[in-house]
């Protein structure tokens, strides 16, 4: 789990008055994209029944992707980049009417890139169960209303299947390269492990091989925390007015999370014991910088995310153990064909490089034998999204293997 968007993946900085400002006004009940809401740069796929690893069903869904680049007459350079728990198809571009954002990974992607767009076609889709296009608990269902919490309980081995059903309506076979991060290197993983002889090249970047007890004990407070608003409402809350949906356990369970993506370093250097105002917070009613860097930051989830669809993608991570009927993990990663990368972050507190490690250990054609590039930084498990340079140094040496 990470950051998404390019202002949020900056170094953490004390919040301004401007800061303050841009989220006056009360949220939405979802910050999900909707039918009939401006388009943007998505593309969209529709597909007919899809039944999910515990035999529930979509009677149909659609996944909305953005791409960039040609695909070859030959069709053998196509990159599929996979975003974070809470990104979206939009890696790269300027913010606009469908984007309030510009891409999040606009500095890696694009002609002349680490992921060249003038030689690769790249495609990037919203995953399945996500709130930015692609069908999710937002979405309507057959009955006319919101899936809200009816919404299918989905894998990471169901959100891969999902999109190999767009690789086959884009006509493509093969892969020549798998690129994600975070949840999005959950998926990266699945793809080399599970359909191996549709991936050329890999990068598995900060993501476990497994979800452990400890992750999934994050994530279950987190949870717990958007279940706990009254607001929420056993997830029937689309009908509520601005300001009345659970924007309040959302914030909560987002700042719970902005903990473990960045490290103590980084938090204890910018804000140290600062104030947010001159008021003291010892007892004056006064807050500490950090206090408000978390509140807005929580805040500012809300207008761009969907309640219901946190909830399931984070249940989604949670399923992510690539041994699963597999004869344990070891096994697993010997099926991997694939040449890969595999980079970790020093700092990282959520998924800590000793399961980069593990999987390096496991995959015979890595780049850089039976350990994983570890990067050194402050930034803690955004620092994969944040130290473009350096990933960008890694990912053109995968693409010239």
């Amino acid at each position: 789990m990470d950051w998404q968007i390019s202002e949020d993946t900056v170094p953490s900085a004390p919040i301004t008055e401007a800061d303050a400002r841009s989220l006056l006004g009360r949220p939405p009940a979802t910050g999900a994209w909707r039918d009939g809401d401006p388009v943007g740069e998505r593309l969209f796929a529709a597909f007919g029944e899809f039944r999910t690893e515990n035999g529930e069903h979509l009677p149909g869904f659609r996944l909305a992707y953005e791409t960039w680049g040609e695909l070859s007459p030959a069709r053998d350079n196509a990159v599929l980049v996979l975003h974070a728990l809470t990104g979206d198809s939009h890696v790269r571009g300027a913010a606009g009417p469908g984007h309030p954002t510009a891409g999040w990974w606009g500095d890696l992607v694009g002609p002349g890139a680490a992921i060249d767009t003038d030689r690769w076609f790249v495609v990037a889709p919203n995953m399945l169960g996500g709130c930015q296009g692609s069908t999710g608990p937002a979405s309507i269902a057959p009955d006319g209303y919101e899936w809200a919490a009816r919404f299918p309980y989905l894998t990471i081995r169901d959100q891969v299947g999902a999109q190999a059903a767009l690789a086959d309506a884009l006509g493509v076979d093969r892969w020549a390269a798998v690129i994600g991060g975070s949840m999005g290197g959950m998926h990266a993983l699945e793809w080399a492990v599970g359909r191996p002889d549709r991936v050329e090249r890999a990068a598995i970047l900060s993501a476990p091989p497994i979800t452990t007890a400890d992750q999934i004990a994050l994530n279950t407070v987190q949870a717990d925390t958007i279940r706990m608003d009254p607001r929420f409402a056993s997830g029937a809350f689309y009908d509520a007015a601005d300001g009345d949906g659970p924007h309040r356990g959302l914030a909560l369970a987002r700042r719970m999370a902005l903990l473990n993506y960045r490290s103590p370093t980084e938090l204890n250097q910018r804000f140290q014991r600062s104030w947010q105002s001159g008021v003291s917070p010892l007892g004056h009613g006064g807050r500490f910088a950090v206090e408000s860097y978390l509140d807005f930051h929580g805040n500012k989830f809300t207008r761009r995310f969907d309640a219901n669809s946190y909830l399931t993608l984070v249940e989604a991570m949670n399923s992510h153990d690539v041994g699963r009927d597999r004869d344990g993990v070891e096994d697993a990663l010997g099926r991997v064909t694939a040449t890969t990368l595999v980079l970790g972050v020093d700092t990282d507190r959520l998924f800590p490089v000793d399961g980069q490690h593990r999987i390096a250990r496991g995959i015979r054609n890595t780049l850089d034998g039976d350990e994983a590039v570890v990067l050194t930084s402050d930034f803690g498990h955004d620092g994969f999204l944040i130290e473009t340079a350096a990933v960008a140094h890694h990912l053109r040496r995968l693409f010239a293997a």
